[in-house]
């Protein structure tokens, strides 16, 4: 069952594109989707100047953008994105899950990079045009929904070191199925203990571009050690559990309570996060925000009092982590088998996104 809360939503110009792909060609695409490669006809717009504010609204062709060489955010990184899906119900309306939060997060995001802080009404208004004019590219099947990609960027044409004075607001949309490819099973996680994904007083609280290319070559270390994600740790000490490339984590202990890395303006604050810890708090769950070291973490899987780990964003939902590595450690969560914590709050959680399970906590937004 579904409820929806109805936040107000700017309007915006239709302008459809004259080449939509064929619906042949796009079931064929939709088919089999693979994460963030095949996107839909058309992207919502919105450009910003400091003498005009947000203006021109639009949806229109999804095409390449005309960027000027001089262009600001090619050389200072003035750029700030978000994450969330449109999901398919079984009587075909689409929703959306807590866009209110990401668009929060947005202008948060948007503040720490010196950018135009972006109205909830416009954000919402963004995703529910592009969404009502590209609604046959939302899949149905299992594990699919359609990713939306809101993000901004600096546009004017200035090779000078200040805040850009124009900005171009964007939404785009990528059908999509499960993160990684073989589903929900249990990853491989390296630590990294070199490299730092950002430092106190940085940009981790924010969702930005530059924080995800600082995890590309610990990244790419991972994948050498046979691992599908790195795992940080703070900048100040290199001991306390910050977060994954693009997830925070969770440790599930033997008694049945759970922890989490808390939130110290380094690490991203996840709206899948938070709403995990409200739906295991809710089923009983003690959960602690706190400071976890990699020792206790360590610690704690050869004594057996962390039963499980999971890591979790909008992207993967929730992931298992079954194998723990880094310089020096090579170690198995549990039996290496996904959890039955960690795989009843993800059920719980997809079966609210998917409009299976009853909405309590008022969650879901309809867009079609």
């Amino acid at each position: 069952m579904s409820t929806t809360s109805t936040p107000a939503t700017s309007t915006f110009e239709i302008r459809r594109s004259d080449t939509p792909v064929p619906a042949a060609e796009r079931a064929e695409a939709m088919a089999a989707p693979t994460f963030g490669t095949v996107f839909t006809d058309h992207m919502a717009r919105v450009s910003w100047s400091l003498a005009d504010g947000w203006h021109d609204r639009r949806v229109e062709k999804y095409g390449p953008l005309l960027l000027d060489p001089a262009t600001a955010v090619l050389h200072y990184a003035q750029e700030i994105f978000e994450g969330l899906k449109a999901y398919r119900h079984a009587d075909g309306s689409v929703w959306t899950f807590r866009p209110s939060a990401n668009a929060a997060r947005f202008a948060r995001s948007a503040h720490r990079l010196a950018l135009p802080e972006l109205t909830e009404a416009d954000f919402l208004g963004a995703i529910t045009a592009l969404v009502s004019t590209d609604v046959d590219w939302v899949p149905s099947g299992e594990e699919t929904s359609l990713y939306l990609r809101p993000f901004m960027y600096g546009s004017e044409r200035f090779l000078g070191v200040r805040p850009s004075l124009e900005a171009e607001f964007l939404v785009i949309a990528s059908p999509v199925g499960p993160y990684f490819a073989h589903g929900v099973q249990p990853v491989s996680i390296w630590v990294a203990q070199d490299y730092h994904r950002v430092g106190a007083g940085g940009t981790g609280a924010a969702k930005c571009g530059g924080n995800y290319a600082a995890s590309l070559l610990p990244q790419q270390e991972a994948y050498g050690h046979g691992c599908e994600q790195v795992c940080f740790l703070d900048a100040a000490t290199n001991s306390v559990l910050e977060e994954l490339g693009g997830m925070n984590v969770f440790l599930v202990h033997a008694d049945g309570s759970v922890s989490t890395p808390e939130l110290t303006g380094s690490i991203l604050e996840g709206v899948t996060r938070s709403s995990v810890i409200r739906l295991l708090t809710d089923a009983g769950h003690e959960v602690s925000e706190r400071r976890i070291t990699l020792a206790e973490l360590l610690g704690g899987l050869a004594d057996g009092s962390v039963a499980e780990v999971f890591a979790c964003g909008t992207a993967a939902v929730i992931t298992p982590i079954g194998r723990l590595a880094g310089e020096g450690f090579d170690t198995t969560v549990a039996d290496g088998a996904a959890g039955g914590v960690t795989m009843r709050v993800r059920a719980e959680l997809t079966d609210i996104q998917y409009g299976r399970a009853t909405d309590r906590h008022g969650w879901l937004h309809r867009l079609v």
